[in-house]
């Protein structure tokens, strides 16, 4: 199983919201948000923190896909 995060790309459209807001709002750096982009794995702090960012769940920020065969 993979993770991806195409959920908070959503949630950042929805609510009107750039990545470089996201990066001022949760305090993440642009390195983590990259690995947003390559879907790498980021730790639950800053789940948390984008969470209390955007006043959401974890379930608007990610959510778990099939590997592809």
């Amino acid at each position: 199983m993979g993770i991806s995060y195409e959920p908070l790309l959503h949630l950042l459209i929805k609510k009107g919201l750039k990545r470089t807001d996201l990066i001022k709002m949760a305090s993440i750096t642009t390195n983590t948000l990259a690995k947003f982009s390559k879907g790498e794995q980021v730790g639950l702090d800053v789940i948390e923190r984008i969470c209390k960012a955007l006043d959401c769940q974890p379930s608007d920020v990610f959510e778990f896909v099939g590997d592809e065969k």
